[in-house]
């Protein structure tokens, strides 16, 4: 495993971080407890030294079963990085944009982005109270929040900081404009978005800013939420409530799998699977710091440690970027 430095903070984080929002089961068909927990330990006993998670990731289940996982573990030896800004429960009070409406055990239930400093702070103790913990090492707007003035939302993480309640703060989903906002009253660690082979919009502007302006940049859905695995093409059937049914049909499917099939050379030379090509390669690409990657047991969740046992050459990376041009 590699550790990186984030942005300007002082958190080193595993390049490999788990991405604890499957294992919360809403949007993903459902979950097994034991088996998330096992995936868990298994990524701490295989350099995983660090876990995004965040409220709203099973309205609170993710975040409670990573603090049942990480009971007796040396916590200052794993890195908790959660989120704030998406309410469910009417806190709001009628108060934030809504955003859409979500799924859980058969009921509809409404969620809004919300970031005023007063609801920030009242998450944050949540989230503390799940995890068990009373610190976190990198807080994270979830999502942005037309109605609360960036100003606002920044001064709150600032505030945390200085109270040791958090390391750092950063931003999920911000856009540059929204980044260069937020930067006249914090200094941000990170900016976490969407980026993988199939998504590289970020490449054009967000993260050269990044790099000049030292923030962390944390990928998020590297494997496209299980598409570039290539399970899809061979197993093609996913449960009803599983939202990729709908998420997958953005891609010319056909044209993912004519790739997959050219880069699986590849991924055998190195003895690794397809999904592991994938997560090397996305640590491999500039500006990069850190690549959430789910696990739903604990194969999966050695499978995306192993990742990062081994390299790919300048050739290898410049064959794998010539087949993706042909998307």
């Amino acid at each position: 495993m590699e550790y990186r430095i984030l942005g300007n903070t002082a958190l080193k984080l595993s390049t490999i971080t788990y991405g604890a929002f499957a294992i919360g089961g809403n949007m993903w068909g459902g979950n097994e407890k034991k088996d998330s927990i096992d995936a868990i330990h298994a990524s701490l006993d295989n350099g995983v030294t660090s876990i995004d998670t965040a409220p709203f990731y099973g309205f609170g289940l993710s975040e409670e079963m990573i603090g049942e996982a990480l009971k007796g573990k040396d916590r200052s030896k794993v890195q908790l990085l959660t989120k704030f800004g998406l309410v469910w429960d009417g806190s709001n009070k009628g108060k934030g944009e809504f955003f859409f409406e979500a799924e859980n055990e058969g009921k509809t239930i409404p969620v809004f982005k919300f970031t005023s400093k007063e609801n920030i702070i009242k998450e944050l103790e949540e989230s503390l109270k799940r995890l068990k913990t009373d610190y976190i090492d990198l807080l994270q707007l979830h999502w942005p929040d037309a109605t609360t003035p960036i100003s606002e939302t920044m001064e709150a993480l600032e505030l945390l900081i200085r109270q040791g309640k958090i390391r750092a703060g950063g931003v999920s989903n911000y856009t540059l404009d929204q980044m260069h906002e937020a930067q006249k009253t914090i200094a941000l660690a990170s900016d976490q978005v969407s980026y993988s082979m199939l998504n590289r919009e970020i490449e054009k502007d967000l993260i050269p800013y990044a790099i000049e302006n030292n923030i962390g940049i944390i990928a998020y859905s590297p494997m496209e939420r299980g598409l570039l695995t290539g399970k899809y093409f061979k197993e093609g059937k996913l449960k009803n409530s599983d939202h990729r049914n709908g998420y997958f049909s953005q891609f010319d499917l056909e044209k993912v799998k004519t790739f997959l099939e050219k880069i699986t050379p590849v991924a055998e030379s190195k003895n690794a699977s397809l999904s592991q090509l994938v997560l090397r390669w996305t640590t491999l690409q500039k500006g990069i710091t850190i690549v959430l990657a789910g696990a739903r047991n604990a194969e999966q969740a050695l499978a995306n440690a192993q990742a990062m046992s081994f390299d790919l050459s300048h050739e290898e990376l410049a064959f794998i970027n010539s087949a993706l041009s042909e998307i």
